[in-house]
């Protein structure tokens, strides 16, 4: 075996020559690896970079009381030694969990709008209280850090991107720290999927943390209902591509961030949206949507994600192959981020019809119980 990642795994979990590793999907931020072995199937993750102190613990904590409010998440496994992660060579750390045999959801079917409500409602509503918010989460790059992207394939579009920003910044705001609990954080259509038996699973809690339940809704609405994208790059990560170019399909992309607040597609997006967050009320989830305001996890996530991204994919040291991933995410979050007239009328359009006051308290029957749906 030349591979020195797999072959840290091999001794790390023990295995021999009877356990075999397969290439599996792939993300931004990690790899997965498809692993046989006697005793079942296994997904290995390589996680690109190392998480901070406690974040573990804070997952495992979540993922039991998710579990206990009944989330499906994939089991995790420790290594020989009795570590649930352990070091990559070349950077990050390597899990073990169980292999789910999964299927995308398609947000425009019937019935997905409430079931991802009910969802985020369980989650929400089982999530502890957290600590103070990394300010990647509610503040934003300023425009003089995206003009320095030139002759390439999405310039534009960050030039188009660069005269709405103060706009769209200016709806930022800090959060509220009373408002704060542990939440995933990264719950696009990638990241929840159906098992076997039709329940939604949730995968990679690597970027979770603390987050306004309301804001986090926000931030999974617009990833499930208002971008095409996700499209592409689910065709990579399955296996149709390994290595693709996107300089065809970047400079001209059609989601949210393209489609005024009257055009009928935005429209049925906002009819998903409006749906999902009736049945997240109903489910007994806390956030509620109030303004402009509440999109602040999702403008500052992705306006610092997409420079992160931009700036990989001008590197001339990066790879083809993470080059061309780098290109599928600014595709995507030029995509998913909202305009500034979205931001004036959309709120009120996603929570027509719903109460503004909280949802019930923890121990109220109408709070959403664990069991399928």
């Amino acid at each position: 075996m030349t591979d020195p990642l797999l072959t840290a795994a091999y001794a790390a979990y023990g295995w021999g020559p009877e356990v075999t590793v397969a290439p599996g999907p792939r993300g931004a931020l990690g790899r997965i690896w498809r692993v046989r072995t006697p005793a079942g199937h296994y997904a290995l993750k390589h996680s690109f970079e190392t998480p901070p102190d406690g974040r573990l613990q804070a997952e495992l904590d979540l993922t039991r009381r998710a579990a206990a409010a009944g989330v499906r998440v994939p089991a995790t496994h420790p290594a020989a030694d009795g570590r649930l992660q352990v070091p990559a060579p070349g950077g990050g750390v390597l899990r073990l969990y169980d292999w789910v045999d999964l299927r995308p959801i398609d947000p425009a079917a019937a019935g997905t709008p409430e079931r991802l409500g009910e969802l985020l409602a369980r989650l929400h509503s089982c999530a502890p209280a957290a600590g103070e918010q990394e300010p990647w989460y509610h503040q934003a790059p300023d425009a003089a850090h995206f003009a320095a992207f030139t002759d390439q394939p999405w310039s534009a579009r960050l030039d188009r991107l660069r005269a709405d920003l103060p706009q769209l910044t200016g709806a930022l705001t800090p959060p509220d720290p009373a408002a704060l609990r542990v939440c995933h954080r990264d719950l696009h259509p990638e990241n929840v999927q159906a098992g076997p038996d039709g329940d939604l699973v949730v995968l990679d809690w690597d970027q979770l943390g603390p987050a306004d339940p309301v804001r986090e809704l926000i931030q999974t609405l617009y990833a499930w209902f208002t971008t095409d994208a996700h499209d592409a790059a689910t065709d990579v990560v399955n296996g149709a591509s390994n290595s693709v170019s996107n300089s065809d399909s970047i400079g001209a992309g059609v989601g949210a961030g393209d489609a005024p607040v009257g055009d009928p597609a935005y429209r049925r997006a906002e009819d998903q949206m409006a749906a999902c967050y009736a049945a997240y009320v109903d489910a007994g989830g806390p956030g509620r949507v109030t303004g402009p305001g509440d999109y602040t996890m999702l403008l500052a996530d992705r306006l610092n994600f997409l420079l992160h991204q931009a700036r990989i994919a001008a590197d001339p040291r990066t790879s083809a192959d993470d080059r061309a991933w780098a290109e599928l995410e600014i595709d995507e979050t030029l995509r998913l981020l909202p305009t500034p007239e979205q931001l004036r009328v959309s709120p009120a359009r996603i929570g027509r019809t719903r109460p503004a006051a909280p949802g019930p308290p923890p121990d109220d029957p109408r709070r959403a119980q664990p069991g399928r749906r």
